[in-house]
């Protein structure tokens, strides 16, 4: 059974740094993209970031570009995101995806 556990999440102030982590369970994924989406309270779930089999590959959205930074660790089958000067509007619930599996999210909030 496959299972990817989301963690890291927490309540910071603006500004603050926070790193996710994502681990896969069940099956490898080396050969997989992988990556994160979030959603915030009475939106839609939006892409965050993604990230190629081998790494050498990632994609930002707009809104996260310069401040989040997308790894992964093939050995571990995990997935991290580190995430720098926090806006207010970074609050969200954090999940990320493997093909078509997706874990149960980590919850974001930023806030003064």
């Amino acid at each position: 059974q496959v299972q990817l556990v989301e963690s890291g999440g927490g309540l910071v102030q603006p500004g603050a740094s926070l790193r996710l982590s994502c681990a896969a369970s069940g099956r490898t994924f080396s050969s997989a993209t992988m990556g994160w989406f979030r959603q915030a309270p009475g939106k839609e779930r939006e892409f965050v970031a993604a990230i190629s089999w081998s790494g050498g590959s990632t994609d930002y959205a707009d809104s996260v570009k310069g401040r989040c930074t997308i790894s992964r660790d093939n050995a571990k089958n995990t997935v991290y995101l580190q995430m720098t000067n926090l806006k207010l509007e970074d609050t969200a619930v954090y999940y990320c995806r493997i093909t078509a599996y997706w874990g149960q999210g980590t919850q974001v909030t930023v806030s003064s």
